[in-house]
């Protein structure tokens, strides 16, 4: 298909989300940008919430690493479902008793101001680096695919994205979210139904097996792999960067009751293991087929060069949008999340100060856009174990704090803690690049190392209580 054609479908794309966007988010204010009004039918924010949690780097990096990890990804997404089961039942409740727009105002109620702030910062780094990792990486394959030859510079394809992602999260912030999300899910899982159903042959399951790469489990204790520690990091990495983000809890905050956002987190944590094994076994099919056909091709280069340079041109369409789809909840949420963490835990502002929020907003999309261009001049031939490692560096932190502030009966001086929250991630490189570990290697697992450093911290300084 043209790269005129594929462009037209995606700017019709784009109008669409900003329709349904005016229309449900009409009139919400300041309820309705942060939480929603607080109204949103939890079965929707669910299936919403796959495109948020999975986003463009699922879709492009899951199957492409297969090749050289068989479906071993899938250890992860098994412990993901104890880590919803965790924050269901543990960060839900907390959230919920105190009524909180934002996740870190636990942290200035259990511990001192500082530790909203602290937190608050740790997310803003955090989601920051990761939301423009994404979006890099899509917006990099749609420049590929038809912004190149249309003669379109990177910049400007990057700018022109942002620019439409800004124009329908400005106003109607989670109340549109719940809404566009759905629609932008239901788009990347139809692109992943579609494109399975057309790679797939008699025998394909037994091929997998033969070729090795439906492997999912790891027994060597020393390889950053190792079964064990990948459900653990998959636990942590959950509850940090699910139940301790502002992005992917402001979804469940705008959810009236709490027994339905529990309902919310357990179908998500579900659906997860069902979605992320269908991109597995499509990684695999893939892997086949380039295979088969004599391609060098792998990691994120895998699945757009099988489908745009050997499948039918209707099926080039699908993928294009399901890429789209996917892009778009890491993109939107975070954009709409680091504004209100911004405005809420860091500048106090009143939440009626639209002015200063759109401010913000925008000053985020130009940040975005400034990463994605520094990003441009990074390789990485896998970019979902890059943010999974920046990750541990940067929740580990909010691990730390959080259980601290909720298990822990010591009181915290302000400046210890935010010494101690800058000092574990430093002890952490030092672990991680040194290796002073006779052989092993850390994995995924260097998040919990983090938490649990800061918390052992957090611990020797603090004062009074058991």
């Amino acid at each position: 298909m043209s790269p005129a054609l594929l462009l037209l479908g995606v700017v019709s794309y784009f109008a669409l989300l900003l329709v349904l966007a005016r229309c449900v988010a009409r009139g919400s204010g300041a309820e309705g940008f942060y939480v929603g009004g607080r109204e949103s039918p939890w079965p929707v924010v669910a299936f919403g919430m796959i495109g948020t949690s999975l986003s463009g780097v699922t879709f492009i990096s899951v199957p492409g690493a297969v090749g050289a990890g068989g479906f071993g990804y899938l250890q992860v997404t098994l412990g993901y479902v104890v880590g919803y089961v965790v924050i269901a039942f543990v960060l839900l409740p907390a959230y919920h008793r105190l009524s909180v727009a934002s996740v870190y105002e636990l942290l200035g109620a259990r511990l001192v101001p500082a530790a909203q702030r602290l937190g608050s910062a740790y997310f803003v780094l955090s989601r920051t680096l990761g939301a423009t990792a994404r979006l890099y990486l899509v917006v990099q394959v749609l420049h590929t695919l038809i912004l190149a030859p249309l003669g379109v510079p990177f910049a400007l394809g990057a700018a022109v994205v942002l620019a439409m992602i800004l124009l329908y999260t400005v106003e109607g912030g989670v109340k549109a979210l719940v809404w566009t999300d759905t629609l932008q899910t239901a788009g990347m899982l139809t692109g992943l139904v579609v494109c399975t159903a057309l790679l797939w042959q008699p025998g394909a399951l037994a091929q997998l097996d033969a070729a090795g790469l439906s492997r999912v489990w790891v027994t060597d204790p020393l390889s950053r792999d190792f079964s064990a520690k990948a459900l653990l990091a998959g636990m942590f990495i959950t509850i940090a960067m699910t139940g301790l983000d502002q992005e992917m809890m402001q979804k469940s905050l705008s959810v009236a009751r709490l027994r339905d956002a529990q309902k919310n987190l357990l179908l998500l944590g579900g659906l997860l293991v069902a979605v992320i094994g269908a991109f597995l076994l499509l990684g695999g099919l893939l892997t086949l087929f380039a295979r088969d056909h004599g391609l060098a091709v792998g990691g994120d280069a895998l699945f757009p060069t099988v489908v745009m340079q050997h499948l039918p041109a209707w099926v080039q369409a699908v993928f294009v949008l399901a890429l789209v789809s996917a892009l778009l909840p890491s993109a939107d949420g975070a954009l709409t999340a680091l504004t209100a963490s911004t405005c809420l835990d860091l500048l106090r502002i009143p939440r009626e100060d639209q002015r200063t929020r759109r401010r913000v907003h925008l000053g985020f999309a130009v940040l975005f856009l400034v990463l994605v261009l520094g990003f441009k001049a990074l390789d990485s031939a896998s970019m979902i174990y890059l943010i999974l490692k920046l990750a541990g560096y940067t929740y580990g932190p909010l691990l730390g704090m959080f259980a601290f502030a909720m298990f822990t009966p010591r009181v915290m001086p302000g400046r210890a803690l935010v010494a101690v929250c800058l000092i574990a991630p430093m002890l952490c490189a030092v672990l991680d690049f040194g290796q002073p570990w006779g052989g092993y290697q850390i994995g995924l697992e260097l998040l919990l190392l983090n938490g649990l450093l800061t918390w052992a911290g957090l611990w020797m300084v603090g004062k009074g209580g058991g």
